[in-house]
This record gives C-alpha cells, structure tokens and sequence, in this order.
C-alpha cells in the first residue's frame, strides 16, 4: 500500500478547472464521454484527461502568475502519461476581469516537454494501439465505480494507478469501506486473489473494512467466448466487454467505444 496525498482544493482553483473544462468541451464538441477525468476527487496524478480516436491527454492546469494554490505535481503527470503512453500538456491558465481562461491561444495545451501548442486532432490517426496496463486497471476501477454508483452505495474517493491499494473508498452500510481491485486481460478470467494476511493488513492499516475485485476484460469481438483464442488484442478505442464479481452477482457490461 502507498501513500497518496488527499489534498484540499480551494474555491478559487474550482473556478479555474471549471473554466478549462469549459474550453476543452468547447474545443472538441459533440457527447462528453471523451472524458477520462472530468472530476475535482483527489488523489490529482492530472486536473484534466480525455481521449481522441487512439490519443490519451493529460492536463495540468497552471496559474502565470503562480498565485493560485493547485493540487498535484508535474512528476505525477508524468507519472500518468507514460503509464498510459499518453501526452503530457500543460494548461497555462491566467485570471482576467475575474475569469479565468487558457493564456495560449487554440486549445490552450502545451506540450510538457518542449512547451510547444497541441493540437490533439492533428494527433489522432489510424494506428492500432494496444490498452497499457495501466489504462486497462483505469477500465476496470471506472466499471466497479459504475457498479457501486447503481447499488447506491457513495463514492469517497477513487484513483487509477495500478501501484496502489486500495484503488476505491466508498460508504458501506455504516462506515467507509475500501477496495482493492485487480483487472486481467482475456482469456483470462480472474486476477490472483490477495491473500487474506494481506487483506486483514490493509484493514489493519486503514482500520476499515475492505473487498477485493476481480476484472477480466476483453475485446468485444471475443464476447468471452472460449473458442476465440488467441484471444483479440485490446485496441484503444474499440469496443470491450467487462466480466467482473460485482457486491451482489457477476456481471458482464458491454463498453462500446467511439
């Protein structure tokens, strides 16, 4: 288990993230589902993060003045970008009569490293790129998040790093609860089971109760289906099936990608 930062966002940086989010769904248009991170819950490994066709981009947003109290760190952008093979951009943001707006021109997204303009559809193209591990453990917490939203059970707090448990803090019957959550590609169908010293360690730890999840995902052309082997690569963007043990009975969830 690592420790993660819980940090507090002020009102002010509210603003500011609300603001960018208001110019990157101006920018792309259409249904908001590109959006892998739209959401002000801590841990910040980025502010900001979507997908374009087989492009992921991760944000940091940036006050010019450096007045504004902002969550996270470069090191964790970076640390996210290249987990998932993504772009790392900085979100330069300035305060003008009050408002807050991007101070680069366009997108307003720079490129971390040569601090140079993005423009994500001019980097979106036909090749087949294959799901990280990363972005994989991402898929498999998004759809136990789903299912804990369905049983009515409140979420804490979430985050999508692989290296760390628990990966989801939610309320249970009458305290929080964590879970810990494994996600495996098809064909197969279940992630080594934390043994139970290490659960009752994470309990003893976080002195709540805890569950473990397991995910299995495949590309919707095998629908789980034991003759499709080789099984078909997850490719970013295409369409997936999710088959995991959910807090009631096991479920498989179509995810169909645009």
């Amino acid at each position: 288990m690592y420790k993660i930062e819980m940090e507090d966002i002020s009102a002010e940086f509210k603003r500011c993230w609300q603001a960018a989010c208001e110019h990157i769904e101006m920018r792309i248009q259409g249904p908001r589902n590109f959006w892998l991170k739209a959401d002000l819950t801590p841990p910040f490994l980025e502010h900001l993060s979507f997908r374009l066709g087989n492009q992921l981009f991760f944000i940091r947003l940036e006050d010019t003045e450096g007045v504004l109290e902002v969550p996270g760190s470069r090191q964790g952008l970076h640390t996210i970008a290249e987990g998932c093979k993504g772009h790392a951009c900085l979100m330069p943001m300035r305060r003008r009569a009050g408002n807050w707006e991007p101070a680069a021109a366009g997108w307003g997204i720079l490129d971390i490293e040569s601090n140079l303009a993005i423009d994500p559809f001019a980097l979106v193209n036909d090749e087949r790129i294959e799901m990280t591990d990363w972005e994989l453990h991402d898929c498999a917490v998004c759809y136990v998040l789903g299912h804990l939203q369905k049983a009515g059970r409140p979420l804490l707090s979430w985050h999508t790093s692989p290296e760390v448990d628990p990966s989801i803090w939610f309320k249970g019957e009458s305290d929080a609860e964590w879970m810990v959550v494994r996600a495996v590609r098809y064909p197969t169908l279940d992630a080594v089971r934390l043994s139970e010293s290490e659960l009752a360690d994470l309990s003893a730890k976080t002195g709540r109760v805890g569950h473990f999840v397991s995910v299995s995902i495949a590309s919707a052309d095998d629908a789980f289906d034991p003759g499709n082997i080789p099984a078909t690569p997850l490719w970013r963007g295409h369409a997936t099936l999710v088959r995991f043990k959910g807090l009631v009975t096991d479920l498989i969830i179509a995810a169909n990608a645009n």
